[in-house]
């Protein structure tokens, strides 16, 4: 049994610090590096991928909203031809830095909103599928793993889609993810956190707000690395999962 284990990184911004990514990268298979519009700049780009090279994790590409303010965060009511063109200019800079640093790309993982509307709109889908295989068709596509709108867009483009679940994130009980801006939506107790993570990992399943369980069937678990306490939950995650005999291994195209 295996899983891949991935979070967030290269959200820093100017002089601005975000996350724990050199401590956090040493605990994970694989990560998603913030492209520049959401967070992240050319200097964050290059240091991140390179950390990461070091670290022999799987490089991926983290795309979201042209919203520095909000952190790519706030929904927008946004053109799909102009998604789809926004997510081809953000990989297509991700792949140059990962070509320059020695490695590939392997995947892509819409960000924040971008990920949640994709994640229930088949025409954002479908233009998040299109900026990725447009960039290259050999990319993963990472996505909800409650989507049937990310799933069929991958299947429509070429692509191959990798469903993802969330160790510290609350799950509604149709598989959605709470919203933020509600109670209890965001996980901060690293066994919590380890507890969910390992239920995913080894029976397909979390416990939704009402302590009912929810079916989550996943390739990939993610932690958010900008929490406080992000560090202390992917320790408890890896441990559980090692403790487990569930490997944590990145995902190959």
């Amino acid at each position: 049994m295996a899983i891949d284990l991935n979070a967030d990184v290269g959200e820093s911004f100017g002089a601005w610090t975000l996350g724990h990514d050199e401590e956090l990268l040493p605990l994970l298979s694989s990560v998603n590096i913030a492209c520049g519009f959401h967070a992240g700049d050319p200097s964050v780009i290059d240091r991140t991928v390179a950390r990461a090279v070091a670290a022999g994790l799987a490089v991926g590409a983290h795309p979201g909203y042209f919203d520095l303010r909000g952190f790519g965060r706030r929904p927008q009511a946004a053109d799909p031809a102009e998604v789809e063109q926004d997510v081809l200019y953000q990989v297509g800079a991700l792949l140059a830095f990962a070509r320059a640093r020695g490695t590939r790309l392997r995947h892509v993982k819409p960000h924040g909103a971008l990920y949640n509307q994709a994640a229930s709109d088949p025409r954002l889908a479908l233009a998040v599928a299109r900026g990725t295989a447009r960039a290259d068709l050999g990319l993963l596509l990472v996505g909800l793993a409650s989507s049937s709108a990310m799933r069929e867009a991958a299947d429509a483009v070429g692509l191959r889609f990798v469903a993802e679940a969330f160790a510290d994130r609350r799950y509604r009980p149709d598989g959605s993810l709470t919203p933020r801006d509600q109670p209890g939506a965001v996980l901060g107790d690293p066994a919590e956190v380890a507890a969910q993570a390992l239920a995913i990992a080894r029976e397909g399943r979390a416990l939704s707000a009402d302590g009912k369980p929810v079916s989550v069937r996943a390739d990939t678990l993610c932690l958010h690395g900008e929490q406080a306490a992000a560090l202390a939950s992917a320790r408890a995650v890896r441990a559980a999962l090692t403790a487990a005999d569930i490997e944590i291994r990145a995902l190959v195209p």
